[in-house]
């Protein structure tokens, strides 16, 4: 499955944000998927200090990850998809 992500650097911090969301919507399959989707961006030598899932939930775009970077990207939202991985 190819998963479309945005890797991003802000204030000098580098992020990735997947278009991604776990199937079950639990929090624990969500932090399992960010965790496999980071390592794999990682391994494919991206420099992932934070990381965050966007899903689409009753028509709005949601985010799940590291605390702040999800309160910046409520605010700022993904400006755009630089990558996709294969998951």
């Amino acid at each position: 499955m190819r998963i479309k992500m945005a890797h991003l650097q802000v204030q000098g911090i580098d992020f990735a944000v997947f278009d991604a969301d776990a199937s079950s919507r639990s929090r624990r399959d969500r932090e399992a998927l960010l965790a496999r989707l980071t390592g794999i961006a990682q391994q494919q030598g991206l420099r992932v200090e934070k990381a965050a899932l966007a899903y689409e939930n009753c028509g709005r775009v949601e985010f799940f990850g590291t605390p702040d970077l999800v309160e910046f990207l409520a605010n700022n939202g993904v400006s755009q998809w630089t990558h996709e991985i294969e998951a």
